[in-house]
């Protein structure tokens, strides 16, 4: 592991405790989990799928996957929020999988999945393309790539800095929709975008950025 990817581990770790604080990653106000599931519902099959919900936190997402029939397995980089994803399975009595793992290669081995979905994630990578390369080789044929990503000016509410160094990531604050359809084109047979900022049950209340979905078909 680099120093930075150390540093990284490290930020998320701290973070867990207090991760599902915000609206949309703990997604506890009823209001915003049902936005959420809404959404889910129409960007995914609507079939029972296995699902890789790469960087799934502390595992809010993956339990709508899972209550929707679908089969999650949820990948992260930080070990505590692998921890809290299993307890929160376990505690709700759902199935899925979770395991410690850099997002830019998950550790599924061989399997292949129906979808690979990331959530805020991308601002986040060293090499952020390289990973969409590697997201789209866990994909069976036919399979879809969902990413809900944006421009995060309002990021990083708890006041936390973030790792040293950050600030050279290639897509450190988000990217816009535009761009980021650009980079998945070449590797997908159809990409659309849909656009999320007005959706203020998402986000547990207004928001100015801009945040999206990103839904890919190869």
């Amino acid at each position: 592991m680099t120093d930075r990817a150390a540093l990284i581990t490290a930020y998320w770790d701290a973070a867990a405790a207090t991760f599902d604080d915000e609206p949309d990653h703990g997604l506890r106000a009823e209001s915003t989990r049902t936005a959420w599931i809404r959404l889910l519902h129409a960007l995914l099959p609507t079939e029972p799928a296995d699902v890789l919900d790469i960087g799934c936190g502390t595992g809010s997402v993956s339990v709508l996957l899972a209550e929707a029939g679908h089969r999650p397995t949820g990948v992260d980089l930080a070990p505590r929020m692998v921890e809290r994803a299993r307890a929160k399975f376990e505690a709700a009595g759902l199935a899925g999988r979770f395991m410690v793992g850099d997002a830019m290669l998950p550790p599924t081995g061989k399997q292949r999945f129906d979808v690979v979905l990331s959530r805020h994630l991308v601002w986040t990578l060293p090499d952020p393309e390289a990973a969409l390369r590697a997201w789209v080789t866990r994909l069976r044929p036919g399979g879809r790539l969902v990413l809900v990503e944006g421009r995060w000016r309002e990021a990083g509410q708890t006041g936390a800095p973030y790792v040293s160094g950050a600030e050279s990531l290639p897509w450190n604050g988000g990217i816009t929709a535009e761009d980021l359809a650009a980079a998945v084109r070449p590797l997908a047979a159809a990409v659309r975008i849909e656009p999320l900022s007005s959706n203020t049950d998402l986000w547990g209340g207004p928001v100015t950025d801009e945040r999206f979905a990103l839904i890919a078909d190869v």
